[in-house]
């Protein structure tokens, strides 16, 4: 499948961004975001200039994640100026643009490309050092419409849980991505494991091994695991990033190795 030219507008207001990676999964529920937010939060921590975009149009999460609710953009002419999230990370999500966090976006394709236009045109990223971009679930018109126009990719990430559907559809993702001529960067396995809060043992209970027979089976990396630790959902509620509070706990531990290997890959580091 061909790309079409990026337009001159997408690839002028990007030409500051570096390095972009897309966080992708082939279905919902599996922790895209929680992987997304704390991706750009690590790369921060590290000491580079680093964003965020959230283009999950139907279903924004990134600006509860990162404690920003209720927060609106700033306009400057004709472009949006990204909202400022933890550790001086530049955001920008379709929640920040709604009169309510819960308010349903009811809109058709052809507003929803648009919208993703505007997202890459008319936001003011200036320079950085990374833009996540965190996608919505599955391999719709909209992932298309992302992938096709965002400039100079680095790669996808793509996120999965053990169970034998989740995988199934990360295999679709990994095909729709490679279709695209897009590099996969690898897979993530979440909720790999279930880390008991009180006794610190770990469960394996949705299985073991199959994302990486997926990244075995189409030659990509298996980048790493990640527990299910009731932590990280509720920092995740709370708004905070578990890279943040707990940098010392098993699944930071596991994140840092993660993106130690982003960071090579891309170059970046």
């Amino acid at each position: 499948m061909s790309k079409p030219p990026i337009s001159n507008e997408i690839a002028a207001n990007m030409k500051g961004i570096k390095h972009k990676i897309v966080v992708l999964s082939g279905k919902g529920g599996v922790g895209k975001t929680t992987v997304a937010t704390n991706l750009a939060v690590s790369f921060a921590m590290r000491g580079f200039s680093s964003g965020i975009l959230d283009v999950d149009i139907y279903g924004p999460n990134v600006p509860l994640m990162l404690g920003l609710e209720g927060q609106h953009p700033d306009v400057d002419g004709a472009f949006i100026l990204p909202i400022n999230g933890p550790q001086d990370i530049k955001v920008m999500s379709m929640g920040f643009l709604l009169r309510k966090g819960d308010d349903a976006v009811a809109w058709r394709g052809p507003l929803v490309a648009r919208a993703i236009t505007q997202f890459l045109a008319n936001v003011r990223w200036g320079e950085l050092d990374m833009l996540v971009v965190d996608l919505p679930p599955g391999t719709g018109d909209e992932i298309l419409s992302i992938l096709q126009s965002i400039p100079e990719i680095d790669g996808v990430v793509i996120v999965s849980t053990p169970q034998d559907v989740a995988v199934l559809d990360a295999r679709r993702a990994i095909q729709l991505v490679e279709k695209m001529s897009v590099p996969v960067l690898g897979i993530v396995e979440n909720m790999s494991e279930f880390v008991c809060p009180n006794c610190g043992e770990a469960y394996k209970i949705f299985g073991e091994g199959n994302a990486k027979k997926a990244a075995d089976e189409y030659g990509v990396d298996h980048l790493g695991t990640l527990p299910l630790d009731p932590r990280i959902i509720t920092l995740s509620d709370e708004g905070t990033p578990f890279v943040i509070n707990d940098p010392e706990s098993k699944a930071s531990v596991a994140f840092s190795a993660l993106v130690d290997k982003l960071a090579k890959k891309t170059k970046l580091a």
